[in-house]
């Protein structure tokens, strides 16, 4: 199976580790996580999987398109050392 780069790249930008998301629907007839569950971004592979850890201690990947679910919130972003909210050097 070919993935297309371009939209792989937009899934990882658009749900970076750490992104908290809370599953609607899984599309999986074995073992799907239940709706509802809330859980924490690992990882997008390069198959656009967000690989999660769900805080149910499951660790099944979601795959955007085919599951259903919404993102609760982004990861806070990374300051540089020595500067404060406010961009001024300490």
């Amino acid at each position: 199976m070919r993935y297309d780069p371009e939209k792989i790249k937009r899934i990882k930008e658009q749900y970076p580790p750490g992104t908290r998301i809370v599953l609607d629907f899984m599309s999986d007839p074995y073992s799907p996580v239940p709706p509802g569950t809330t859980g924490t971004v690992r990882d997008v592979d390069d198959a656009g999987t967000l690989h999660m850890l769900w805080d149910n201690c499951r660790s099944l990947g979601v795959v955007p398109g085919e599951d259903s679910f919404r993102v609760l919130s982004l990861p806070e972003p990374e300051q540089e050392p020595g500067m404060t909210m406010g961009g001024q050097n300490q």
